[in-house]
């Protein structure tokens, strides 16, 4: 392996992550925990009427990979339906397990050098799962306008 885990470009994203707060009144929300390192990931979402996220709340107690893999989706998902979130979440599964190519979403390349270390990519899958489940909940209750 020729490149660091906890880079500084990770270390960044992990101490930037732009929402650490609830949304109130949110139409979907959801929680995800690593059982390996009990990494937790709370996101809330409210849809626009044309069924694209408006606003997003988190709260993220995680390590440093779960914090920039949370600071990551949230600096991009508003603007994102659920069957967007959904698919970036399954092609980085995908991609994880050697099975796909980087996903198309701003910079989740720099988990590259997570590849190797499976005990960690629950942690860098917590906030995609999070906010996928969480804009589908969000998606179901508000009927598409």
């Amino acid at each position: 392996m020729s490149e660091t885990l906890y880079n500084q470009q990770i270390l960044r994203l992990a101490a930037s992550v732009p929402f650490d707060s609830r949304l109130a009144d949110a139409q979907g929300s959801s929680e995800k925990r690593s059982p390996v390192c009990g990494s937790r990931v709370t996101v809330d979402v409210s849809l626009g009427d044309d069924g694209r996220v408006t606003e997003l709340g988190m709260r993220v107690r995680a390590c440093a990979l779960g914090q920039a893999s949370a600071a990551l989706m949230a600096a991009n998902a508003t603007g994102r339906t659920a069957e967007e979130i959904a698919a970036t979440r399954d092609a980085l599964a995908a991609w994880l397990a050697g099975q796909g190519p980087v996903p198309d979403w701003p910079e989740l390349s720099i988990f590259a050098p997570a590849l190797p270390y499976t005990a960690r990519h629950p942690s860098i899958r917590l906030a995609f799962e999070a906010a996928a489940e969480a804009a589908e909940a969000a998606r179901q209750r508000v009927p598409a306008g």
